[in-house]
C-alpha cells in the first residue's frame, strides 16, 4: 500500500511499544510490540533505532513496505516541543514517510477516550501529566519532567511519599501510620529500617517501588489519616491539572470530556476516585469524567486518521471495534 494510503500509528511507552499499519477505512493491516522507549538513557538515534525494529515487524506483519503516506508517533519522553522536533526529525530521517508528526505519549491515551478530538486526559502510571486538545488544532500541555515542572504523584511518586512518612512514623519524627508495617510487610521485612536498608543498597530493586503504591491505597482503604491525606492529595493534583488545562482551551464552562487513565487512575481505587469527581463537581460541574481502558496504540490510530485526513465513513468506528475486540 505504502504511499498510496497507508498509516503508520506508534506509542512507545517507557515500558513498551506498539506500532500498527493501518487502511485508510480504519483496517489494521499488521501489528507488532517491542521494548519501552527511553531517549534519554540511550540517546535519540538509539531509542528511533529501538522503534524501527518493531515498524519493521509491523510492516512485514501487514506485508507492505516501510513507507506511509503519514506516521504518527506518540511517544514517551517527548515532553516538551523541542524534544519532540528532535524526535519528529529523526522520524524525518527514517525515510518512512515524508509526514510526521510527533506528540507526547499522553495525548494518544487522551484520544483513545474521546469520540471527537476535543477534552483534556489526566494519566497517572509512573508519573503525572495532562494534556488536552480542541478541534482547530489548539492544545493544552504541562512540562511533566517531576519536581522541578511542579509535578506531585504518581505510582512513583505517591510510593516515595508512603516511605516518606512511615519512615518518619518509626522513628518519632512523624505521626504514627500503619504504612510503617505494612510497607515492609509488603516485601517480608519487619522494619521501616529494614526496609530502608534493602533499597539503599540494592537488594531491592529501586524500580520496585512501584509495588508499593497498591499497598498504599489499601492502607488508606483501612482508614489511616496519613495514607488517606495521601490519596486525596492526588485527587487534589488530578483535578488542579483537568481543571487549568480546561480553562486554557475556553472549555471550563462547557460540556468537555476529562478522560482519565494510567495505571493508577484505571485501578478506580474508590476514595480516590470518589474524591476526584467530588472536587470536579465543584471546580469544573460540566465535566464529563471518563476512564479509558482501551490500549494507547488506539489513540495514535485516531490521531493518523485526524492528521491525515481522507480518512473514509466508519474509520474510527472500524479501527475502535479492533481494539474492543
Amino acid at each position: 500500500m505504502g504511499v498510496n494510503g497507508g498509516l503508520l500509528a506508534i506509542d512507545a511507552g517507557n515500558s513498551k511499544t506498539d506500532a500498527a499499519v493501518l487502511a485508510p477505512d480504519g483496517t489494521v493491516l499488521g501489528a507488532a510490540r517491542g521494548g519501552g522507549f527511553q531517549p534519554p538513557v540511550v540517546g535519540v538515534a538509539a531509542a528511533v533505532d529501538g522503534l524501527a525494529e518493531v515498524v519493521g515487524r509491523a510492516a512485514a506483519d501487514a506485508g507492505v513496505p516501510l513507507s506511509f503516506a503519514h506516521v504518527t508517533a506518540c511517544l514517551a519522553n517527548a515532553d516538551l516541543p523541542v524534544e519532540e522536533a528532535a524526535l519528529e526529525e529523526e522520524l524525518l530521517g527514517r525515510g518512512w514517510s515524508r509526514s510526521v508528526r510527533v506528540h507526547n505519549d499522553t495525548f494518544a491515551i487522551l484520544r483513545a477516550g474521546l469520540d471527537e478530538p476535543r477534552g483534556v486526559a489526566v494519566v497517572c502510571g509512573a508519573g503525572v501529566n495532562c494534556v488536552g486538545m480542541t478541534p482547530d488544532g489548539r492544545t493544552a500541555r504541562f512540562p511533566a519532567i517531576g519536581k522541578i515542572s511542579g509535578d506531585w504523584g504518581g505510582g512513583g511518586g505517591l510510593a516515595d511519599e508512603a516511605m516518606w512518612f512511615a519512615a518518619r512514623a518509626e522513628d518519632g519524627r512523624g505521626e504514627p501510620t500503619e504504612l510503617a508495617r505494612a510497607l515492609p510487610a509488603h516485601f517480608g521485612l519487619e522494619t521501616m529500617y529494614a526496609l530502608i536498608e534493602a533499597v539503599h543498597l540494592g537488594r531491592i530493586p529501586h524500580a520496585r517501588r512501584h509495588e508499593l503504591t497498591p499497598v498504599l491505597f489499601r492502607v488508606a482503604a483501612g482508614g489511616d489519616p496519613v495514607a488517606l491525606a495521601l490519596v486525596h492529595r492526588m485527587a487534589e493534583e488530578v483535578v488542579a491539572l483537568s481543571t487549568v488545562a480546561l480553562r486554557r482551551l475556553g472549555l471550563l464552562d462547557e460540556e468537555a470530556p476529562v478522560v482519565l487513565g494510567g495505571s493508577v487512575l484505571a485501578a478506580r481505587h474508590s476514595q480516590l476516585e470518589s474524591r476526584i469527581l467530588e472536587l470536579l463537581a465543584e471546580r469544573a460541574p460540566k465535566a464529563a469524567v471518563r476512564f479509558v481502558t482501551a490500549p494507547p496504540v488506539l489513540g495514535a490510530g485516531l490521531l493518523a486518521l485526524d492528521e491525515r485526513g481522507g480518512a473514509e465513513p466508519g474509520a474510527a468506528e472500524r479501527l475502535r471495534a479492533h481494539y474492543a475486540a
